[in-house]
């Protein structure tokens, strides 16, 4: 394909290009509208792909320009080609793994869990994407060149601090000077006016301009002028660090005053004295897009800067660093520094001062042991003499420059950031930020103009669908710490708590799609856990839920230790006799039952069970709840007749006090109760009677495919096989798997659990063959499921 790959036509491969990424983009885009979420893997390419394109996008721009020679294009030729191939093999996993739109719900679902395994083949097309991206953007940031007979060309590099922006500029001037010696490359360093002026005074001293180094000259004149002389040569001029927009405000801003007199510096704004010159041409590197915007005149000549791809952070740690490494911690290590140059740079540093007792994996070890740890490595100062010396070469520093500038400028944005950081990294929602942010004094903030401030400054990344918002991993942190520095981590961690508890549903089947949206959010609540009082409360109540919801899942390792917390504060704040604290009691106790830990679930179940008959009484709803719980644990066990007790006091006691038809009730006569502790006993009679019964009340209060309703037709095939109506039997399990594939997947355990059902009834048919099958995948899951997190996503 390269041969036929014409330098001419680069420019068409990268429209089709474009094109045909842009419907790869889209498909994802209604698959995750779809069913609300895609698994971790295509979350990923979903969000480098419109970065992808828009460098793309770009690279033509360059070429229509007239920006790149043909030897530039021809290096590219590789990367349009890489970025072809790896598209293709994008669209063709997507086909593969995700739904289309005329397959069945069934066969719709299975894909999207199915999809799980293509997760390393996407990570991989994700890190190669990257790997372009980075390319792309350094050939457009290192191929300008004025162009002709116009006045000076202006491009910004626009980034987050400590991406890369000053070293890409030092490239470009090394190019220029390369190519040609005689011309001018100057650097003047923007942070302020003062070292504007600074820089300036360097240009007249270097340029030796007549009357430099006289106190009373106009300096900014004075090199304007030979800047704008043609006679004088062709130069490059690199204004880094313009960050802030009070440094170069509109001439209007300074009122107004005769265009002549530029001879008082005091009055005359900056951008008077940056040349439209023929003869040159200005690189400019900012985190602001807005300076950027303000000192380009044109959108489309911001460059925006992006994080290494892994090849070239793993390349730029080992150039930094003085001795070898393992491969693994390394890449773990880039991974955990956001593939940020200046962080994997202050690592090198670090690592290479405390060699040997320093190495990389204790470095990655002290960075994930805790937030003190953390801050400790990333505050730490190295020197760099290619960065403004005025300036911190501690990433933590370097970003939480950015943090005091926007709470100068506008306080509503700072707010805005500070409730972001505690959020889950990823996939933020619009709808819980707005109006959620703002003091309580203050007039309604603008949101628009608040996250345009953040998304010009690259703190926050906005989702291809513009209703989710992202943020690197490192500038959550840095964010927090800053808020520590200010005395108002606290403040904002109740504030976050707060919200997620108005959030976030109970953990119920009818909510399963809010709660999987919202849950990465509810995880991050874990870390904001209050001193005490209401906002203790809450936090516990976000735990009770999401754990409700992991259990749900059969994420049974996260539910316990979420359901664990949830008690323990509900304990200190409320007392272990609370009927709130009891429902948490309850909640633990299902959970442990679930992992198959009886005893410890026994004894919870008895606990809750004393307490309530003791605060509400013997016939309360919540009592008998506990009843019916124990009496699943107790049969769990093979406590059969203790177990039937139970069932039949919860049972009798909820017909009287919910009616027969209540769910309370049929779950006493289903799964969870009578009619499988009968079953055991040998009651078959009874115990179809019962799962008969418990079906016909759930078919008609939740519908067919509801999880409960699902598991009563389960209990129903299980009872018939014993009594040998096979027929009937299979009959049932099939339909319990079918719905169960449907609604919670083909690796939810209650899934396997359905799959190891339908086994044994075909074995006992004598259709070895088709139940050699099923036992095979039932192990296959439930090894999947013991060692990984189990998702619907």
């Amino acid at each position: 394909m390269a041969e036929a790959l014409a330098v001419v036509g680069i420019a068409a491969s990268i429209i089709q290009l474009v094109d045909f990424g842009s419907r790869v983009l889209k498909r994802l885009e209604e698959y995750q509208s779809e069913l609300g979420d895609i698994p971790e893997a295509f979350r990923h390419i979903k969000t480098e792909l419109p970065v992808l394109l828009d460098a793309l996008r770009q690279t033509k721009a360059a070429i229509d320009a007239g920006s790149l020679q043909d030897e530039s294009k021809k290096t590219l030729l590789p990367a349009i080609e890489g970025c072809t191939v790896q598209i293709k093999a994008l669209n063709d996993v997507i086909a593969k793994a995700l739904p289309a739109s005329g397959d069945s719900w069934a066969r719709r679902r299975r894909k999207a869990l199915g999809s799980l395994r293509y997760d390393a083949k996407v990570e991989k097309i994700t890190a190669v994407v990257r790997g372009y991206i980075q390319t792309l953007t350094y050939h457009a940031a290192t191929s300008l060149r004025p162009k002709s007979q116009q006045p000076a060309s202006r491009v910004a590099l626009v980034g987050l601090g400590g991406i890369g922006k000053s070293q890409l500029a030092v490239e470009y001037s090394y190019r220029v000077r390369e190519k040609s010696q005689a011309t001018w490359v100057f650097w003047v360093h923007a942070s302020s006016r003062a070292r504007f002026e600074e820089g300036y005074q360097k240009i007249a001293e270097r340029t030796r301009l007549p009357g430099w180094d006289r106190p009373d000259v106009d300096i900014l004149k004075l090199v304007h002028g030979w800047l704008c002389d043609e006679t004088n040569g062709r130069w490059v001029m690199i204004i880094d660090n313009a960050d802030d927009l009070d440094v170069f405000p509109r001439p209007s801003q300074r009122g107004r005053r005769n265009r002549e007199d530029v001879s008082s510096n005091a009055a005359a704004s900056l951008l008077e004295f940056l040349p439209q010159s023929p003869n040159g041409s200005i690189l400019i590197t900012s985190r602001s897009r807005e300076v950027a915007f303000r000192l380009t005149g044109s959108y489309a000549d911001i460059i925006g800067v992006q994080p290494l791809d892994q090849a070239h952070a793993l390349a730029l740690l080992r150039n930094k660093l003085d001795g070898s490494f393992a491969q693994d911690d390394a890449t773990a290590l880039v991974e955990a520094l956001d593939y940020m140059p200046l962080a994997i740079t202050q690592a090198a540093a670090y690592i290479n001062k405390r060699v040997p007792r320093t190495t990389v994996s204790r470095y990655l070890q002290d960075l994930r042991k805790g937030d003190r740890e953390r801050a400790k490595l990333l505050e730490t100062d190295i020197e760099d003499s290619r960065r403004d010396g005025t300036a911190s070469n501690s990433i933590l520093a370097t970003w939480q420059i950015s943090f005091e500038h926007i709470l100068r400028e506008r306080p509503s944005a700072t707010r805005l950031l500070s409730l972001m950081s505690l959020f889950d990294r990823q996939g933020i929602p619009e709808s819980l930020l707005g109006g959620r942010y703002q003091k309580d004094n203050d007039a309604s903030p603008d949101f628009e103009d608040d996250l345009n401030t953040l998304t010009s400054f690259s703190l926050v990344a906005i989702d291809v669908d513009g209703h989710q918002f992202e943020m690197h991993r490192l500038v959550q942190f840095s964010t927090r710490k800053w808020l520590e520095l200010q005395g108002e981590l606290e403040v904002w961690r109740e504030r976050y708590v707060r919200l997620m508890d108005d959030s976030y549903p109970v953990g119920g089947y009818e909510n399963w799609k809010a709660c999987q949206a919202l849950f990465p959010h509810a995880q991050a609540t874990v870390a904001c856990r209050p001193t005490g009082g209401s906002a203790l409360k809450a936090w516990a109540s976000v735990l009770f839920k999401a754990a409700w919801y992991a259990d749900e899942m059969g994420n049974y390792d996260v539910a316990q230790e979420m359901a664990r917390r949830a008690l323990e504060a509900r304990e200190a704040v409320l007392g272990p006799e609370h009927s709130v604290t009891l429902t948490s009691v309850n909640n633990l106790g299902s959970v442990l039952s679930d992992q198959g830990k009886y005893e410890e679930a026994e004894a919870m179940h008895w606990r809750a069970l004393e307490a309530r008959e003791k605060m509400l009484g013997r016939e309360h709803s919540d009592t008998l709840t506990s009843v019916g719980n124990l009496g699943w644990v107790l049969s769990r066990q093979g406590k059969y007749e203790e177990a039937e007790a139970m069932q039949r006091r919860a049972l009798e006691g909820s017909e009287k006090v919910l009616g027969r038809d209540h769910l309370e009730t049929l779950a006493s006569v289903s799964n969870l109760g009578l009619g499988s502790v009968l079953s055991r006993q040998g009651k078959y009679e009874e115990a179809e009677a019962m799962q008969r019964r418990a079906l016909e009340g759930f078919e008609k209060v939740l519908g067919r495919d509801h999880p409960e309703t699902l598991a009563s037709v389960s209990n129903l095939g299980s009872v018939l096989s014993r009594q040998g109506k096979y027929e009937e039997a299979e009959a049932m399990q099939r339909r319990a798997l079918e719905g169960y594939e449907k609604v919670l997947g083909p690796e939810h355990p209650d899934t396997l659990t359905s799959v190891s059902c339908l086994g044994s009834v075909l074995s006992s048919q004598g259709k070895y063959e088709e139940a050699e099958g099923m036992h095979r995948r039932h192990l296959t899951g439930s090894d999947v499921t013991a060692y990984g997190t189990y998702s619907t996503g």
